[in-house]
């Protein structure tokens, strides 16, 4: 299954799942032996697998870690790179916070230097 933006919450779950299910058959595990591998409980990876929504992240993680995929979520959510214009502007400095838009304020009155009066 193609997973896109068009793709159910419920149905990413469901496939995350499906694969981290056939990963660990693939790796001849058992749900006991993964969970005590990876530092979780059993309901933990069955929750995983069905695609329950209850689970926590850092399970996830520790489960990735034992089926040797953790360095597959690096094209998950790929590391952002500022573009060049960016990068000469920070002088090689990361960004640290986010801005908010801009708003344009209309102006009520004509700009004056004051003397005019």
């Amino acid at each position: 299954m193609k997973l896109t933006n068009a793709t159910t919450d419920q149905a990413i779950l469901a496939e995350l799942g499906e694969r981290i299910a056939q990963a660990r058959l693939d790796g001849n595990l058992t749900q006991a032996g993964l969970a005590q591998k990876a530092g979780v409980s059993k309901r933990t990876v069955e929750r995983l697998e069905s695609g329950a929504v209850a689970t926590q992240l850092s399970g996830f993680i520790r489960v990735c870690r034992v089926l040797g995929l953790l360095e597959r979520l690096d094209t998950f959510i790929p590391e952002s790179a500022p573009s060049p214009i960016a990068q000469l502007k920070m002088h090689g400095k990361k960004r640290r916070r986010a801005s908010a838009a801009r708003k344009s304020r209309p102006s009520s009155q004509k700009w004056t230097w004051g003397d005019e009066s």
